[in-house]
Formats: C-alpha cells, structure tokens, sequence
C-alpha cells in the first residue's frame, strides 16, 4: 500500500482533523486537495486528470428559523448535510433531520427540536424544498 514519507506530526493531525470533518480518509483528502491544486493551474494534460469519483456532487442549501438563515452542503448519495454557515458552521450531520434538530435547539432550545429536515431545508438554486431531491 503507498504512503507519504516523512510528514510530521501536525501535518499527520492536521489531515487526521480533515478528514474526520469531511467524513473521508486521510488519502481522499490529500487527493482533493490535489485535484483542486492542479484544477486551479489548469492542468488538463494527460496523465494529470483528477480521478474520477463516485460521490455525487454536494448541493447548496439553506434553512430559515427564528429569523436566521443558516446555509449548508448537502451531499445526496450518504445524505449527509454541512453547515457552512452561522454559529454551527463546520458541524456535519449524517441526516438533514439531524441537522434541523440543531439548528433548532440552537435558536430555541426551549421548544421541541422534532423536525423533518427534508422539508426544513430549501436548494439554494431553486427554492424547493430538498425533499425535491430525495429520489433523483
């Protein structure tokens, strides 16, 4: 199996932290950072093509509660939501219902955090609630 020689320890934690924050391996991680790298120097000459992958692109969503707009990614294939925006920026759900809940007991912690958080958030290119993409 390939490894990577010679990083020292705060770069090890460092890429230990991503990862756990984006729900990938240490690997995936230097890899996308890799594929940015080369996307923003235009490398398109073969042998230099980011590897294909078989995560579907997140999707830009937002929720409004309690007059705050909170934004988040939504990635369709595990589900998962990222809150990008406000006071819960970084915090990874696994389901939008679990990131309702937080968004709402932030705001409100006195009221019941119960939501489904496939009508609680909208797409942002759209308008429509994110049960629009549940089946796609």
């Amino acid at each position: 199996m390939p490894s990577i020689d010679d990083i020292d320890d705060d770069t090890d934690q460092y890429l230990a932290f991503a990862a756990e924050v984006a729900g990938l391996t240490k690997g995936q991680v230097v890899a996308r950072l890799v594929v940015d790298a080369r996307r923003r120097a235009g490398a398109g000459r073969e042998g230099l093509r980011p590897p294909e992958t078989d995560e579907p692109h997140a999707v830009r969503v937002y929720a409004d509660y309690a007059g705050h707009r909170t934004y988040a990614s939504f990635v369709p294939g595990p589900g998962r939501i990222e809150i990008t925006s406000g006071p819960l920026a970084g915090q990874i759900f696994r389901t939008p219902s679990q990131a309702a809940r937080r968004i709402v007991e932030h705001y409100k912690p006195d009221v019941s955090s119960s939501r489904n958080g496939w009508a609680f958030f909208l797409v942002e290119e759209s308008g429509l609630p994110l049960q629009s993409l549940r089946h796609r």
